[in-house]
């Protein structure tokens, strides 16, 4: 099995004894949903809302090697734990507190991964709004390839609704359009 499968199945597991509410974003889920890439970590949204990360972040350091020596302090300062796997797969744990972080992890379902073993992972359209708003070249290469391959499948009512307020607060007024365009391509989305 894929090396990135394995460490992903590795931190669910963990995260389920732990009974966490998570789902797994990034390159993981555009394997799902979009045109596969190559991706060299597993990205996974972990429900700790505002306040609450240091015990998350104490028991994931407790058990995950971390990347960098100050991994408490810079996941405490932004949000992101940096872990590898006991294979050595990087492990980026984003430390979720926004609504839409919580409705991604709600509407998550499983995703067939072989050997009788599934991840779960955020939607199609969770996705697009998780990579529209980081906003990189290289997640726009994945809206676009997720686009394609969904075909008009893509609930853009959803995207709208959950992106709209993430860009007021992100103030960039340049991601809609942009975001508009690539959705109007699409054959008949909803």
């Amino acid at each position: 099995m894929n090396p990135i499968f394995l460490a992903a199945l590795e931190l669910q597991e963990f995260c389920k004894l732990q009974a966490w509410s998570f789902c797994f974003i990034g390159g993981i889920a555009v394997q799902r949903w979009g045109e596969p890439r190559l991706t060299e970590d597993a990205d996974l949204t972990l429900l700790t809302e505002f306040g609450g990360e240091e015990p998350f972040v104490d028991v994931l350091l407790g058990t995950f090697a971390s990347r960098r020596p100050d991994a408490r302090d810079f996941a405490l300062r932004y949000r992101v734990l940096l872990l590898a796997s006991s294979k050595n797969v990087p492990l980026d744990v984003s430390l979720g507190a926004m609504p839409f972080e919580r409705h991604a992890i709600q509407r998550a379902t499983t995703f067939e991964i072989g050997s009788g073993h599934s991840i779960l992972t955020c939607s199609a359209e969770d996705l697009v709004v998780f990579k529209a708003f980081a906003g990189r070249d290289k997640d726009w290469l994945d809206i676009d390839g997720i686009v394609l391959r969904q075909a008009g499948a893509l609930r853009q009512d959803l995207i709208w609704q959950e992106l709209e307020p993430l860009l007021e607060l992100k103030e960039a007024p340049e991601t809609a359009p942009r975001l508009r365009r690539m959705l109007e391509g699409s054959r008949g989305g909803r």
